[in-house]
């Protein structure tokens, strides 16, 4: 099967722990677990995002730029093992996400500045990371956890995530170690519901998600995070 890659939609909001409490049960009837999360139904995410020494991604997120991108690593639970590379990119409302795995030891001489880090024979995605560094000064910048809970529905290749208790850590080196420090990024009771789909999003799902007091917003975890940094 062709493994076309292909812009999804993607909204987001901040909710309460009312509104969360309320609409995990109505997700609950209508959507899976997502298979990877643990038996609690969650996992935990690390991302280490880039940015250059004009915090270029920071500042086109602040000022609305239409069509913006950054790369970030990413881990899960206390895996140190496997370990990735993303891309996103945004246009509008629209998201496209490019990813590969990068190898531990790959990832720890990048980490440690080494210019030579890129491995013989690279993936497209870490060739293009290392070109950025190179011409853009693009340097880890900023470490984001957060705790998940995702719901899915495979029609529309539907995703809705509770993600709570957002932290910065205080030193991205901290990515593949255990963490050293971090500072609790929004209010107690306080938390992101992201919506991503493909072309459509099941009408019984939006009925679900309906909640009066609940607005999209423009809510960027990296920029969140970038306040305590």
């Amino acid at each position: 099967m062709k493994n076309e890659k292909h812009f999804r939609h993607e909204q987001k909001y901040e909710i309460d722990l009312f509104s969360y409490q309320t609409l995990r049960m109505r997700l609950s009837a209508v959507m899976q677990k997502d298979p990877h999360a643990l038996t609690d139904g969650r996992y935990q995410i690390h991302s280490l995002y880039f940015d250059n020494c004009c915090d270029k991604a920071l500042r086109e997120k602040k000022d609305g730029v239409n069509r913006r991108e950054k790369f970030r690593l990413r881990r899960y639970n206390d895996d140190r093992q496997n370990l990735f590379l993303e891309k996103k990119q945004k246009i509008g409302g629209l998201c496209l996400k490019t990813g590969c795995r990068i190898l531990p030891q790959d990832c720890a001489r990048l980490l440690a500045g080494d210019a030579d880090w890129l491995p013989p024979q690279a993936h497209p995605l870490l060739q293009e990371l290392d070109f950025r560094m190179k011409s853009q000064l693009l340097r880890p910048k900023a470490l984001v956890s957060y705790l998940r809970e995702p719901y899915v529905y495979p029609a529309g290749n539907v995703r809705v995530t509770f993600d709570m208790d957002l932290q910065s850590g205080l030193s991205g080196t901290e990515f593949l170690r255990p963490p050293l420090a971090a500072v609790s990024v929004m209010p107690a009771g306080r938390m992101i519901l992201e919506v991503k789909y493909d072309g459509f999003l099941p009408s019984f799902i939006a009925d679900a998600l309906q909640l009066g007091v609940v607005r999209t917003g423009a809510f960027s975890k990296y920029a969140a995070c970038r306040a305590f940094l």
